[in-house]
């Protein structure tokens, strides 16, 4: 029976997140709106509108969201020939395919941002599928994207397992009934992501790979 390894990719497989609590901080300022960066770091992993949605709060005027959404994307995108991969993240998926697990990425970038963003993992070649920010309702936190992740991926909940760096990653997965992994080099402290759901805890995809046969990742070929 086919196994799922979904993988968030800002913050958990790219050196990302903090690229986008500048680049939204920044769009913010433009729009008029002084909003802390540790505010906006705790947000970094929603969908562009929910992220708006949540630092800004229901009762704003609307009319500017898309402008802020649009800056973000157009700062952002000054880096898209840099962004930086973390430690072993393409080697990481490269041996899970390899034993035996069907690869998919579960992230809210869509576009040239995605297309970025794999070239930097540099993995193509173990990745069956992308559930992409465009293919769902609703984003993280609700467990849509890591569902539509196993249907891709034609795998059962119960055999699949959901790495991610957030909040908003653990709480989806949790709902979606995955097992959760945390990454820590997201910036997220250690408490939050177990409260969330995280079942496991590692530094980065690297410390992930050196521990891959004690973590709910182990094991050979399915």
């Amino acid at each position: 029976m086919t196994r799922a390894a979904v993988f968030d990719v800002d913050g958990t497989l790219t050196d990302t997140n903090h690229l986008h609590v500048t680049t939204w901080w920044e769009a913010f300022r433009q729009a008029g709106h002084q909003v802390p960066m540790h505010a906006v770091h705790r947000a970094v992993g929603l969908g562009a509108e929910d992220l708006v949605e949540h630092l800004l709060g229901p009762d704003r005027d609307r009319s500017g969201d898309a402008a802020i959404s649009a800056a973000h994307k157009t700062l952002y995108g000054t880096y898209s020939d840099r962004l930086p991969a973390l430690p072993d993240a393409g080697r990481l998926l490269r041996t899970l395919a390899a034993r035996g697990w069907t690869v998919v990425l579960a992230t809210s970038a869509g576009g040239a941002e995605l297309t970025a963003l794999r070239r930097a993992i540099d993995a193509d070649d173990a990745v069956t599928a992308v559930a992409g920010a465009e293919d769902t309702e609703e984003g993280k936190p609700a467990p849509d994207p890591v569902r539509h992740a196993l249907e891709l991926a034609g795998a059962p909940a119960d055999r699949s397992v959901f790495v991610g760096d957030t909040v908003w990653d653990m709480k989806a997965g949790t709902r979606a009934g995955v097992t959760c992994v945390g990454l820590l080099c997201g910036g997220i402290p250690r408490a939050d992501l177990l409260d969330a759901g995280a079942s496991a805890l590692y530094a980065d995809p690297a410390d992930l790979l050196a521990h891959l046969d004690d973590s709910p990742l182990g094991g050979g070929a399915a």
